[in-house]
């Protein structure tokens, strides 16, 4: 269980209100990014999701792709924690689907 002292998830929360804070017309992500949700979410389309979702989503995706010292669990745990505090009550759910099928299709052997 996490706690809401753990430093690494006040860094995350701090990153998410800023990235949802700011507007989303203003791309700060890679077109990367939202072409992997888009591909792990063939569902819901990028403009249809919710702000909530997307952002917490991007900000995963960043850090899986960037931060090598992390577990790839552990982001995605994280990303979830964020989801229950300020996602929907399907946040948590949608976020793990999405991330876990990033997960198992990236860590795959090529």
């Amino acid at each position: 269980m996490k706690t809401g002292s753990d430093p690494r998830h006040i860094k995350r929360v701090k990153y998410f209100k800023q990235l949802f804070g700011s507007s989303f017309k203003s791309q700060k992500f890679s077109p990367q990014i939202d072409q992997i949700i888009a591909k792990n979410a063939p569902d819901w389309p990028i403009n249809k999701l919710n702000k909530v979702d997307l952002a917490i989503l991007r900000l995963a995706i960043e850090e899986l792709n960037n931060n090598k010292s992390t577990p790839p669990k552990v982001i995605i745990d994280e990303a979830i924690e964020i989801g229950k505090t300020y996602g929907t009550a399907k946040t948590p759910k949608f976020i793990n689907g999405v991330l876990g099928s990033i997960f198992k299709h990236e860590s795959q052997p090529k």
